[in-house]
């Protein structure tokens, strides 16, 4: 772990099958949607993951503590839903937010958020991994089904 608080290194290892379960998608399955229902296509799941963390990232305009401010890419548009764009705005917003964290459990507070930081982390993993359901699911109804492979290796951690 090198020195990181250990929440900061799960972030990170969350952060790293995210990027993996996009790796995963093929490019025209990026823009499969729920069969039967309205819903986000799968390029917007992954888009909304990004967002939200920005959303979060906007109260804290200036991380502080000797951090170097990583820019992050603005709200992604539904047009520049390629994974290109997809990953590099998830790698940028991911570590910023590890940067939030760091911070977060470093003066004992997350701005905006009235419980803890653990709450706050365990705020974000369900938020994203309930996208992450979201996301296997729509590639199957899309006919897009990821490999059992994929499908298996997310949840070894200890592999990101």
């Amino acid at each position: 772990m090198s020195g990181l608080h250990p929440v900061v290194d799960t972030w990170n290892r969350h952060s790293n099958i995210n990027l993996y379960l996009l790796d995963a998608v093929q490019p025209e399955a990026l823009s499969g949607v729920p069969v039967g229902m309205k819903g986000r296509s799968v390029g917007e799941l992954f888009a909304h993951i990004h967002n939200v963390r920005l959303m979060w990232l906007e109260l804290t305009p200036e991380i502080s503590n000797g951090f170097e401010r990583i820019p992050v890419k603005s709200q992604v548009e539904k047009e520049a839903l390629t994974k290109e764009h997809l990953r590099a705005s998830l790698e940028g917003s991911a570590k910023a937010i590890a940067m939030l964290l760091m911070q977060s459990f470093e003066s004992g507070k997350v701005k905006g958020y009235k419980p803890h930081p653990s709450a706050f982390f365990g705020y974000l993993l369900a938020h994203e991994w309930y996208h992450h359901g979201e996301i296997c699911m729509t590639l199957t109804q899309a006919g897009h089904r990821l490999p059992e492979e994929v499908l298996y290796t997310i949840w070894e951690w200890d592999e990101f």
